[in-house]
């Protein structure tokens, strides 16, 4: 077996079960026999369990960072020096993600699972990974939306982006379950790139609602 071959087994598997069932309740032992490969395998290629886990997330991360890089580079050229507006930059990326080639069908759900339990779940060396490894890209992104929202204040612009993210990753790690219930209920079929077409925009109004927070009126007492 090509060492390459082996690699990417290993890769699929451990992306899968990462997926399905977590990061802390999968075992090396569970991959090697779902890739069908020793655990001295796992061990000369990634080193670590830690390791591998970097590894699934830098096999979509890394061209999706380039990618998303030269679709900034042309947003910008095109914007010939204004900023970017909110639903431009929100397709750049949006586009960049769903073009990207996939393994399987189901490429972009599952990692967006895995993005998801990034967060929810108790993993500071994946945080400090993608920190380290993609901060450029992030922190531009993250400029251009800034840009893009000067009417908010750092604190609404913080939890809108949370309420962006959230919304993203539960469509698009369920996109499947998604698509077969508008197939069975509406008889409508659909496909990843329409599914970002329709969330681009209500992401869009999302970030730029107004403010509709109230402080609920203080209760009056009434004396009979």
């Amino acid at each position: 077996m090509a060492q390459s071959d082996t690699v990417d087994r290993i890769l699929d598997a451990a992306e899968e079960l990462f997926a399905d069932r977590g990061f802390s309740e999968t075992s090396l032992r569970m991959i090697t026999s779902k890739a069908k490969v020793n655990l001295a395998a796992v061990n000369y290629h990634f080193g670590s369990k830690n390791a591998l886990i970097h590894a699934v997330f830098a096999r979509f991360l890394t061209p999706f960072s380039a990618t998303l890089e030269n679709a900034f580079d042309d947003l910008e050229a095109r914007c010939e020096g204004e900023p970017p507006t909110l639903n431009q930059t929100l397709w750049a990326l949006t586009e960049s993600a769903v073009r990207m080639p996939q393994r399987n069908e189901k490429g972009i759900s599952i990692f967006m699972r895995l993005l998801g339990l990034a967060y929810t779940q108790s993993q500071g060396h994946l945080r400090k990974f993608l920190e380290q490894e993609y901060s450029q890209p992030f922190s531009r992104f993250m400029r251009l939306l800034k840009e893009a929202t000067p009417q908010l204040s750092s604190v609404d612009r913080y939890w809108r982006i949370q309420f962006m993210l959230g919304a993203t990753a539960f469509t698009m790690s369920s996109s499947d379950a998604l698509r077969d219930i508008l197939q069975n209920k509406l008889g409508v079929e659909t496909t990843v790139q329409e599914i970002a077409a329709r969330l681009v925009p209500f992401l869009a109004a999302g970030m730029q609602a107004e403010d509709a927070m109230l402080v609920p009126p203080a209760h009056k007492s009434s004396v009979a």
